[in-house]
């Protein structure tokens, strides 16, 4: 797949985000869980490097299949500074095939592989990062983005 899919998600205060606001370079992340320990470090790193990636003229949305009221308190209580997508239906998920069977703890269970899309204005997919750890993500992201 080397085009991102169109599509038309809400954000955590109800507005329409879709491939036209597209803007220079777009990071979409997908990850599992508001408030869970990995997705908090991921999205608190993220958050932290915002100013670098916005001097890099790049765009950041998380993507879950939290409900806009979850987001919105994960927004708050970490003071989050970039829009948080919903997906609670898991289609846009599924449509990039980051929903599916994940094992923890000994437990299968169906669910967001966290995976970050790098996208241009016309919604090429300039890189996926699969598997992606949520401690090292946003260092990864930026070096990644100062080549582009």
């Amino acid at each position: 797949m080397n085009k991102f899919p169109d599509f038309k998600l809400e954000n955590q205060n109800g507005d329409t985000v879709s491939n036209e606001d597209f803007k220079g370079v777009t990071v979409i992340y997908f990850y599992p869980k508001d408030n869970t320990p990995g997705c908090t470090t991921q999205a608190c790193d993220m958050r932290d490097a915002m100013d670098d990636l916005k001097d890099l003229d790049v765009t950041v949305y998380g993507v879950s299949g939290d409900s806009k009221k979850k987001h919105q308190n994960f927004i708050a209580k970490h003071d989050l500074n970039f829009d948080l997508l919903v997906d609670e239906d898991f289609e846009l998920a599924k449509e990039l095939d980051v929903y599916r069977l994940k094992k923890a703890f000994g437990k299968e269970s169906m669910g967001i592989v966290r995976t970050t899309f790098v996208v241009d204005e016309n919604s090429n997919i300039l890189k996926r990062m699969d598997n992606v750890k949520a401690k090292a993500h946003a260092e990864d992201l930026k070096a990644f983005l100062q080549e582009v």
